[in-house]
């Protein structure tokens, strides 16, 4: 019997992979139970011991665009268009939010899940894709509290909202193509836990959150769009609010679009390259 056994295919055969052949999308699409668990988890936990609790989803958004609206609006007196600046900065944060939060949870989550990583087979990617449903669930309530605050602020939705689900993705293709970069990285190289969120705080100051596009100086502008997140946050914003939101740039939306996705493939290669190494290293 044991002869037998011993003869038998194995269930599963591990080779190391490199390119494209590397990716896989279906092996991680068999461990999708795991995906969800893992993201369930995380949705449990985050707010488990704070006094609080899930409030602070709306609070975090609530408060930065208070904070926006009082120092760009108030103290240095920047214009919002016909958008109040509040619902405007609200808008930016919103977007701003599912980003930031995809990018920096998927980066850390291959060091903060180690022992899993050293013990347990199963396609890594599996992490920082799972930082994905917690982070919409939270764009969920947020996006609901800003359906709330369009009718008293009298802004009425656009057929621009159909679009929405469109710069979502993209926003959510360009964090995890970082995060799959910033991850691999920071396993052998834990300094990139420290420079990673140095560079997010640039980003939110050098993308258009908190003040409109028109307030960037005309010659920098078209330097400006070269950070992918400005064609996308305007959109969104465009099809939430309206033309006095955001402005649609078909030319420079491409390029963000194209970026998004090219970083995303890039990421999980280098991602899937990186991966035969990761219980070895971390």
């Amino acid at each position: 019997m044991d002869a037998t056994l011993s003869q038998s295919a194995p269930l599963l055969t591990i080779r190391a992979r490199s390119g494209w052949a590397a990716l896989n999308l279906a092996e991680a699409w068999q461990f999708r139970d795991l995906l969800f668990s893992l993201a369930g988890r995380d949705v449990r936990l985050r707010y488990k011991q704070t006094a609080l609790g899930v409030a602070w989803v709306i609070l975090q958004p609530l408060i930065a665009a208070a904070l926006f609206a009082f120092v760009f609006g108030k103290i240095a007196r920047l214009s919002s268009g016909d958008v109040p600046y509040f619902l405007f900065a609200f808008a930016g944060m919103l977007a701003w939010n599912v980003f930031s939060t995809t990018l920096s949870k998927s980066s850390t989550c291959l060091i903060g899940n180690a022992q899993l990583i050293s013990k347990v087979y199963f396609p890594r990617v599996i992490l920082p894709l799972s930082t994905v449903p917690s982070a919409l669930i939270d764009f969920a309530v947020a996006l609901a509290l800003l359906f709330v605050l369009m009718p008293v602020y009298g802004v009425v939705p656009s057929l621009g909202m159909l679009l929405l689900p469109v710069w979502l993705f993209l926003l959510l293709v360009l964090a995890v193509g970082s995060g799959l970069i910033a991850s691999a990285l920071t396993v052998s190289y834990r300094d990139v836990q420290y420079i990673l969120p140095v560079v997010t705080q640039f980003l939110l100051y050098g993308s258009p959150i908190a003040y409109r596009l028109a307030e960037v100086p005309a010659r920098f502008r078209a330097l400006y769009f070269f950070n992918p997140l400005t064609g996308l946050l305007e959109a969104f914003r465009w099809s939430l609010l309206g033309p006095g939101g955001g402005q649609l740039h078909s030319g420079y939306l491409a390029y963000s679009a194209a970026f998004s996705i090219a970083l995303f493939l890039v990421g999980m290669v280098t991602f899937k390259n990186m991966e035969r190494k990761f219980a070895d290293v971390i």
